[in-house]
């Protein structure tokens, strides 16, 4: 069974918002065993939308049309769709009611035109998810290539080939398209195309290799997957967020599917190794966040070149895990990261992980927080600081961040970050990342990680943009290595 997508909005052809719906509908059909060959944008113009819709039937069994369910004067899909149909649109009372009902909850009048969104093309049903004011709508359509849809009653012509052929209407929005997709579309599609196949996936997550770096490590591995046909490996570039590794099964029944999975991610850790930081779709920051909270350690950090990235990313992720809204499900205190969702009632009893950072973006504060009159920032002396862009002003800054902070694990970067300043040496992009472990932190019989001070000096590449980002994800990665006792 063919299907294809098409995505309605002049938005996302002047670029002023990334198509992600496609993507993500993309990959979601792939997982369901659904075959998906074409993916269409076009704008809010009559006959475009209709032109895409008509050559989108010609080609494919089903079509997901995605946007232009609004209230508005530019949202036409509907109109559109019952023309194409040869049927006439008609009020669904039900849905008025829910939107009426919708604006009454908030203590809002409803404005009349909200009700263009109650009007549905003859011979339509609404899909029975429907968390905004926009229902989606699943319409069967019986249809003759090159001519168009037979109407409801009507005789094809002779000799015509009459196709079978659904369309699917969904929202823009993106979480209320997804809980169409995922409630009622993919089934739909999986019990029209007769897959009775359950596949899985699961995305290993891994940080400092290439793709083709990884492919290279991999490769006899995904000859032998090859030759077996199930199951399978591909790799996703994600930038910041590193290469994804994902391994799909098929099977039976959804336990079928996921013991493969399980067998082909135990051969494939060991070869991958240090590499390997999350799950799915668990980060870096949840990945440290989980192992200080299972060694019962806090955070601070202190920051230049990267201006708080690294503190905004460890805030969110903890507030996501605390309130157990995480999206890979990872929470505080887990005996290491969750593979899978866990599903856990929020705990706020769960103390705080990360204390707070330090973005130290003038020589002044810096100054400061590398003197600060405390010979344990600077073992130099207070008259006698290192250089900021420097791995022992990283470990210096690594201090400054625990003992400001009060927390137990201090995480520092640093980096040359002005071409102007960048010498032989350390040229333009040299970033310097560091960890510092008090000895509190530290103590005991068989403390979980030694009382220590390291730094890592890298080069990075890109405008300072790229600069910032990479140098937050690395010194994160850093900290994982050191608290999982990998470096």
């Amino acid at each position: 069974m063919k299907t294809e997508i098409v995505a309605v909005g002049t938005e996302l052809l002047l670029g002023q918002i990334v198509d992600t719906n496609s993507s993500w509908m993309g990959e979601q059909l792939a997982l369901a065993g659904i075959d998906s060959h074409y993916q269409t944008k076009v704008g809010d113009n009559w006959d475009r939308i209709d032109a895409s819709f008509r050559l989108a039937l010609d080609r494919s069994d089903a079509v997901i049309v995605c946007g232009g369910l609004g209230p508005t004067q530019d949202d036409i899909t509907r109109e559109v769709l019952a023309s194409v149909m040869g049927v006439e649109l008609v009020l669904d009372e039900r849905i008025a009611e829910r939107i009426r009902s919708m604006f009454a909850s908030r203590s809002r009048p409803m404005p009349e035109n909200n009700l263009r969104q109650a009007m549905v093309p003859a011979g339509a049903t609404p899909i029975p998810q429907q968390p905004g004011t926009a229902p989606g709508l699943m319409a069967p359509i019986r249809w003759v290539r090159g001519v168009g849809a037979v109407p409801l009653g009507a005789e094809p012509p002779d000799g015509a080939e009459v196709l079978d052929r659904v369309v699917y209407v969904v929202p823009g929005v993106p979480y209320e398209m997804r809980e169409m997709l995922n409630g009622t579309v993919l089934g739909d599609l999986q019990r029209r195309a007769g897959v009775s196949a359950t596949i899985e996936s699961r995305v290993l997550r891994t940080w400092g290799q290439s793709e083709s770096g990884l492919a290279e490590m991999l490769a006899g591995r995904i000859d032998e997957l090859d030759e077996a046909g199930n199951p399978t490996l591909a790799f996703l570039a994600s930038g910041i967020e590193g290469i994804k590794v994902r391994i799909t099964a098929k099977g039976a029944d959804s336990a079928e599917a996921w013991q493969l999975i399980d067998s082909e991610q135990a051969v494939l850790e060991p070869m991958l190794g240090d590499l390997v930081f999350a799950y799915d779709d668990d980060t870096m920051e949840t990945a440290v966040l989980a192992e200080l909270g299972r060694l019962g350690l806090t955070l601070g950090v202190a920051e230049t070149v990267t201006g708080g990235r690294m503190a905004n990313r460890l805030s969110s992720a903890e507030a996501a895990m605390r309130a157990g809204t995480a999206a890979g499900g990872a929470k505080l205190g887990d005996p290491g990261l969750a593979s899978s969702p866990v599903g856990d009632q929020p705990d706020s009893s769960v103390p705080r992980t990360f204390t707070g950072g330090i973005v130290a973006r003038s020589e002044h504060l810096a100054e400061y927080l590398l003197h600060a009159g405390s010979s344990a920032v600077s073992p130099m002396g207070d008259d006698l600081v290192p250089p900021l862009a420097s791995t022992a002003g990283a470990e210096a800054l690594a201090r400054a961040a625990r003992l400001r902070t009060g927390a137990s694990v201090g995480l520092a970067v640093t980096a040359v970050e002005d071409r102007a300043s960048a010498t032989p040496e350390h040229p333009y992009g040299t970033a310097f990342l560091a960890v510092s472990i008090s000895a509190q932190a530290a103590h005991g019989d068989t403390p979980a990680v030694a009382h220590r001070d390291m730094a890592d000096e890298i080069r990075l590449p890109g405008d300072r943009e790229r600069l910032a980002d990479y140098s937050a994800i690395s010194a994160l990665n850093l900290l994982r290595l050191v608290l999982t006792g990998r470096r």
